[in-house]
């Protein structure tokens, strides 16, 4: 019997197949097409600790084999996602990962707090809403001059460990492409005590008007993503996962069956799916029976014997 599952800090996940951030909403919108709990997970919509309005004019871009985003990470905050979205996660029989970006460490801080409350106060009532929280440390660090904690190891350690310290729940961390060293940062977050890590996030690109003659984004660059990054994100799953202990969750431009199963090959425990979601909205089903299909027709049992087998 084929056996998909997989665990993260104790957290089961049924397949491998998680829902990124930023492309699946909460999952309210999906769930009228197709049952959402047949996903291993759903990361939500990334959160900060205040509503952002995100960036001013054009968000989206089409490019070739891929998109350009510059959405700018705008969300209703912590305080209206516990209030309003948390109880449709109640009911979902799948992993629920809460997407947690900042400004600045005192930001992540408050955020990782009020999450580990309000998990605290639903356990009283035999309830549950979040299973882990993903830490996004690729957004920009105000106080640092603009520079993303997610470039600068020694920086991010300072976040990781603090928001480590004041939450009980399960911790993964997002990592970016950028960073000066993608496997350093990897094992600071192991040492720091994060249960996982995930990679890639979007790559630095820009699209320019040649007729307005300038670029296409009021900020100028935005993050790529879709297939164009999979070569990409595929090397630095490899890279880290042959260093690291704990899980990595693999995500970047993942179309098909086939791309989970590299991505798995390359050591990765889960794996993320992102722009494909806007594609295909029926994307997560299919690409779980893609994979029990490729896995009766290989003679594949459980995902085990593959990991990380390259």
């Amino acid at each position: 019997m084929i056996n998909l599952s997989g665990s993260i800090a104790g957290v089961h996940f049924k397949n491998p197949i998680v829902m990124a951030s930023g492309t699946f909403g909460f999952g309210k919108e999906y769930a009228e097409y197709y049952n959402i709990s047949a996903l291993g997970g759903i990361a939500g919509k990334g959160l900060t600790l205040h509503p952002k309005s995100g960036n001013e004019g054009l968000r989206v871009f089409e490019t070739p084999s891929g998109m350009l985003n510059s959405v700018g990470l705008e969300n209703p905050g912590i305080k209206h996602f516990l209030e309003n979205e948390a109880t449709f996660w109640e009911g979902l029989d799948l992993a629920r990962i809460v997407n947690l970006g900042g400004n600045h460490i005192d930001e992540y801080i408050e955020g990782a707090l009020m999450i580990n409350q309000d998990s605290r106060l639903r356990e009283t009532k035999g309830l549950k809403a979040v299973d882990i929280i993903e830490l996004n440390i690729s957004c920009p660090n105000v106080k640092e001059g603009g520079i993303a904690y997610g470039i600068k190891t020694e920086k991010a350690r300072e976040v990781v460990r603090e928001v480590r310290a004041v939450t009980s729940i399960p911790l993964i961390i997002k990592l970016s492409p950028n960073a000066e060293d993608l496997v350093s940062m990897a094992l600071m977050c192991e040492e720091e005590g994060a249960d996982g890590v995930t990679l890639i996030n979007t790559i630095s690109g820009m699209k320019i008007d040649v007729h307005k003659r300038k670029s296409v984004f009021h900020n100028l660059y935005a993050g790529l993503s879709g297939p164009a990054i999979k070569p990409i994100a595929l090397r630095m799953v490899h890279q880290v996962a042959s260093r690291v202990s704990i899980p990595v969750i693999g995500v970047g431009g993942i179309t098909s069956a086939i791309d989970v199963i590299e991505f798995i090959m390359a050591g990765a425990s889960l794996v993320q799916i992102g722009t494909y979601n806007f594609v295909n909205i029926h994307a997560g089903e299919e690409l779980v029976s893609g994979i029990s299909e490729f896995m009766s027709r290989e003679g594949i049992q459980t995902l085990d014997e593959i990991r990380g087998i390259i």
